[in-house]
């Protein structure tokens, strides 16, 4: 399996477990397998929703700042990686 940028971390929030990730490259469909990596951040998840402003959306392109559900703490800065089949 590859794995290709598109995206960055730009908030988390704890309370309901969702980080803010701006998209920079690619696009991004509910469904899709991400990787998020950092200094001390290292998981796989699905995504199985995103929202923009509160709005659930299904597929999210450069530019956009989504929210994601996450299983884990991410921090500011850490990437997101869009896994890819070879």
């Amino acid at each position: 399996m590859g794995e290709e940028k598109i995206g960055e971390v730009v908030k988390f929030f704890a309370k309901p477990s969702v980080a803010a990730v701006k998209i920079t490259e690619g696009e991004l469909t509910v469904g899709d397998t991400v990787k998020f990596l950092g200094h001390t951040t290292d998981f796989e998840d699905t995504i199985e929703t995103m929202e923009i402003n509160n709005e659930k959306i299904d597929k999210a392109a450069v530019g956009d700042y989504i929210g994601i559900k996450v299983p884990e703490r991410v921090r500011p800065g850490d990437e997101m990686y869009k896994m890819t089949e070879d």
